[in-house]
């Protein structure tokens, strides 16, 4: 009976930590590779865990609702014999009859060879089972196990060439060799091959050490014709046990009078941001108060045009269209400061934030080069965001690189306020309520659509002047939308 361990992996790009939300199996449960195993929150967003190899689970080592850090054992997984043998028997023949009849033994043989290696994948780490499989493949390997001079090490090659050169010293087709070399790849990357149905062992890799990237997954999908929409993603750990039943997760401490609730996940980074934000950009917010009827009158319009039929149409689609025309006209807002190089970066593509509410807590997706999106697809992207981010399912890649972000307060009733600016990001506009109000109308006083934006900015990339010249364009394509067309 050999039991491996599998470990926290980095799902978030360089995160530490990650919360298990959810676990999926239990012990005495049979699992594959490539199966979702739990469900684990990061900083930044759910993601679900496949396991990377086959067995029956063992032992579950952390508690739902257990924050555990990278590189910590999570689950430990009994693994059949069988595998070992069968990658015994794949070695070429020619590097069989090589060897000695009286091999030692494979754990002893394996240690040196395992001694010298590096993990190329944190939480992943160097398993037995690929160190007894794809040092076979060399006869200089081979030597090593028999106690000789071992020969300097070779670099990795990606995976598919590594199936190539196992095929050619089979004799087979690469995909017999599928198995004795698996393809390198984070947890998410596997789990969005799983779900466009490609095989990571026939997709050429790009990444550092040979690893798969999802851009490299996506490429495979196009290249085959197959677009399918994926799925998006600190104490000790405990050793190996029998298998247990897990314990509920712990409710939050609570006393008579006051209840405790933990700040970890998306809560506690969120936190951090603002505070670092607010102490480290120096903001500035201005207001503006006008007419919007000519705007809701024209959301009515598009409402019911049926070339735009079964998209979702809201004022605060043509909020993000103004914003966005506005930015052309003011293009030195879309900006961000270099503090080590003390530089102004201006940024020619318009990545559009936008403040999500979500059960785990605020998050910041944005809509990438959403200056160069017509307004359907506009549209469709501002749903698919919403949709994904209340599902718990925003990759890390959507939250990142943000140039400028929306916050409509005015869903609950709010009519505006001091938004403080996603840490990175030149401004952030806080859309109020919009209300029928009285309004002084040609000349006379008429019930009118009536809202308040609230622009808040990094003073030291916007001045007080261009920040009012950005705010009042905003303003004044909502306030006659004809200007969506004259002035894109």
């Amino acid at each position: 009976m050999t039991i491996r361990e599998f470990k926290m992996p980095d799902v978030g790009e360089g995160l530490t930590e990650a919360e298990i939300l959810k676990w999926f199996v239990q012990p005495g449960d049979t699992v594959t590779d490539g199966q979702v195993v739990c469900e684990v929150e990061t900083a930044k967003a759910a993601v679900e865990l496949p396991i990377p190899f086959d067995g029956v689970v063992h032992a579950l080592l952390f508690e739902e609702g257990t924050t555990v850090d990278v590189g910590q054992v999570i689950i430990s997984v009994q693994t059949s014999p069988a595998g070992e043998e069968a990658a015994a028997a794949e070695v070429p023949a020619t590097v069989a009859a090589a060897a000695p009849a009286a091999a030692p033994a494979p754990a002893q043989a394996e240690e040196p060879a395992a001694a010298a290696r590096q993990p190329v994948l944190v939480g992943y780490g160097v398993s037995q089972a690929s160190t007894k499989r794809r040092p076979r493949k060399a006869a200089g390997d081979v030597a090593a196990q028999n106690g000789t001079a071992a020969p300097a090490v070779v670099p990795a090659q990606p995976a598919a060439a590594q199936l190539v050169a196992a095929a050619a010293q089979n004799g087979t087709a690469a995909p017999a060799a599928a198995g004795a070399a698996r393809a390198l790849a984070k947890p998410p990357v596997r789990k969005l091959a799983k779900d466009l149905g490609i095989d990571l062992a026939t997709v050429v890799p790009t990444g550092d050490g040979g690893v798969v990237t999802r851009e490299d997954v996506h490429a495979a999908a196009a290249a085959a014709i197959a677009p399918q929409v994926a799925a998006p993603a600190a104490a000790a750990p405990a050793p190996v046990q029998a298998p247990a039943e897990v314990a509920p997760q712990a409710a939050p401490a609570q006393t008579g009078r006051e209840t405790r609730i933990p700040v970890k996940g998306v809560r506690k980074v969120t936190a951090q941001a603002m505070v670092g934000s607010a102490f480290t950009a120096p903001h500035v917010t201005e207001f503006i108060t006008f007419d919007v009827t000519r705007t809701m009158k024209l959301v009515q319009e598009l409402k019911e045009d049926p070339d735009l039929a079964g998209l979702r149409i809201n004022p605060l689609l043509l909020i993000a269209k103004a914003v966005l025309v506005a930015i052309r006209r003011n293009p030195d807002v879309n900006a961000s400061w270099d503090e080590a190089a003390q530089e102004i970066v201006l940024k020619h593509y318009v990545n559009l934030g936008i403040a999500a509410a979500t059960p785990r807590g605020l998050i910041v997706p944005n809509i990438k080069d959403a200056h160069a999106k017509t307004l359907r697809e506009l549209s469709e992207s501002l749903s698919d965001l919403v949709a994904t981010a209340r599902d718990g399912k925003t990759s890390p890649a959507d939250m990142q690189n943000g140039t400028l972000t929306l916050t409509n307060v005015g869903v609950f009733g709010v009519d505006t306020g001091t938004p403080i600016l996603n840490p990175g990001e030149s401004a952030i506009l806080a859309v109020g309520a919009i209300k029928l109000q009285p309004w002084v109308h040609k000349g006379k006083v008429k019930p009118r659509q009536v809202t308040t934006l609230a622009l808040s900015f990094d003073h030291r990339l916007i001045d007080g002047e261009l920040g009012s010249r950005f705010l009042a364009d905003i303003a004044a394509v909502l306030e006659h939308p004809r200007r969506l067309v004259t002035w894109a």
